[in-house]
């Protein structure tokens, strides 16, 4: 157990964790479960700052996996009309999360700023206030909320399956401020895992264990951009005076 570790409980009636192979058409089809980025995201919306980086440890799915179709009509900002596709969302999700922080090593600037007790605290006061942002499952339209929970506390509808495969998946991205290794850094990469599920329990790696194949280039960034006093903070009167 980690010393920062935090729990909660996150639920929310439609999800949708898109599975990357079924946008190219314009058409989004969730997977059956929730994605490590899709989860950090929560954590992001309940409390972030750039100086730490929200490692998710592990999901338990309290709810039956069960998926809804619905119509929408998405923007064409192409033309002045709509299309019609179909989104496959999941419904009625509830999540127990499990989670702690590290400090982000590739902001030297904030390192005044590593304080884990203080993160720490204001991390568990935030959950209790239901996020500081708002909170959603995915995509903006399915709204969640946020509530301590002792982790595998209760009863889990996949409490005694003892184990589904999901085969591989989108793990999630990682920012060239977070880089890890010689391959992600000033990159932005894409992860992938071989998902599981055991027990209704979703044990996620680690992102640098995602290496090899499981990883690969986007976009190169090269140099990050920093975070500084001089540079980002500004005196209100000062500002309104210009």
């Amino acid at each position: 157990m980690h010393q920062n570790q935090v729990e909660f409980e996150v639920y929310g009636d439609y999800a949708l964790f898109s599975d990357i192979v079924t946008r190219a058409g314009g058409e989004k089809c969730s997977y059956q479960i929730p994605t490590y980025e899709a989860i950090k995201g929560v954590l992001h919306s309940i409390y972030w700052k750039p100086t730490i980086i929200w490692i998710v440890d592990e999901v338990r799915v309290m709810n039956q996996i069960q998926m809804e179709t619905k119509g929408v009509r998405p923007i064409r900002y192409a033309e002045a009309k709509n299309d019609l596709s179909y989104y496959t969302y999941l419904k009625n999700c509830r999540y127990q999360v499990k989670a702690h922080f590290i400090f982000n090593e590739n902001r030297p600037e904030l390192e005044a700023d590593r304080n884990e007790n203080k993160h720490h605290n204001i991390a568990k006061r935030a959950i209790k206030k239901g996020g500081r942002r708002d909170v959603y499952l995915g995509t903006r339209e399915c709204q969640a909320y946020v509530e301590p929970r002792v982790f595998g506390e209760g009863e889990g509808f996949y409490d005694n399956v003892p184990l589904q495969t999901f085969g591989r998946m989108y793990h999630g991205i990682t920012y060239p401020d977070e880089a890890y290794s010689e391959t992600t850094k000033g990159n932005l990469t894409v992860r992938f895992w071989d998902a599981e599920m055991k027990n209704g329990v979703i044990s996620f790696p680690m992102p640098l264990q995602c290496t090899g194949t499981y990883e690969k280039v986007i976009k190169k960034y090269g140099n990050v951009k920093t975070f500084g006093v001089e540079e980002h903070n500004f005196v209100v009167e000062e500002e309104e005076g210009k």
